[in-house]
């Protein structure tokens, strides 16, 4: 089997080689935090190619569509290594890096030891028992996007061990379908076959929209994308993605207030 990889094409798909794993997951609330439920079961290929205009037919994969649309990908997201990019909030025993590449999965929200709502960014400046950092560390792993990742004073990152795969995202909660989850270390090349830097965890556009290309900058839930296959509970009753001057000029954070 060849290495696992991905290539952003010009104005088109993700081509995914070397047999990728891929699966669909559905987020779901779950007391103060958020979990994964199965999603459908999608096809297995050695080498497929993934929507990343937001109108395929046949999400998530390529159905040639953005050639019709005249889909423009153009790539604008920064290219410096994470350890650059990120802030760090200072916690007595771990600082929580944050480079702020948000696409809203809202796994960052968990109750803390008592049970009382808390999020990633508190847990970890408040940790101090083996007990609290234990949760801080798992809460800020849960990320999909690799926006926060913990680190212990005196020591390196802790990722969590992810098996290598490409998780198709909906969020019925939010009536929209969401970004691709790569997880397990796959590398990422752009366009100009420059690779981006190799990281455990990322998520990756394909409504169209994002700001961050080709990352997911949460703009899915403003721009109300589903991709044809969101869960019945909460229908959008619309599939592909409204244009921009139709869609919401808040982000999502502006617009609900929500931390992510």
């Amino acid at each position: 089997m060849a290495d696992m990889h991905i290539r952003v094409l010009p104005n088109g798909p993700f081509e995914v080689t070397g047999g990728v794993p891929l699966d669909e997951k559905i987020i779901r609330p779950d007391g103060h935090g958020y979990r994964w439920e199965n999603g459908r079961e999608l096809e297995q290929r050695e080498e497929y190619h993934l929507c990343r205009c937001g109108h395929s037919k046949n999400a998530p994969f390529c159905d040639g569509t953005h050639r019709q649309i005249g889909f423009v990908g153009r790539e604008t997201a920064a290219k410096e290594p994470y350890v650059e990019r990120a802030g760090y909030f200072q916690g007595p025993e771990i600082d929580l890096a944050d480079d702020d590449r948000c696409a809203f999965a809202r796994f960052c929200h968990s109750a803390d030891l008592n049970g009382e709502a808390s999020e990633a960014w508190s847990l970890a400046m408040t940790a101090s028992s083996d007990a609290e950092i234990e949760l801080a560390e798992r809460v800020a792993g849960h990320c999909p996007a690799g926006r926060l990742t913990p680190k212990p004073h005196e020591k390196d990152f802790v990722e969590p061990d992810l098996e290598p795969g490409i998780t198709v995202i909906q969020d019925p909660q939010k009536g929209v379908s969401a970004g691709l989850y790569v997880h397990g270390g796959i590398p990422l090349e752009g366009a100009d076959r420059e690779e981006y830097e190799l990281r455990n965890r990322y998520v990756l556009c394909r409504c169209g929209s994002s700001r961050n290309k080709p990352f997911c900058d949460a703009f899915h839930v403003p721009m109300r994308y589903n991709d044809g296959f969101l869960p019945n509970d909460q229908p959008t009753g619309h599939v592909g993605t409204v244009p921009r001057q139709n869609a919401e000029a808040a982000s999502p954070r502006s617009a609900e207030g929500d931390t992510y």
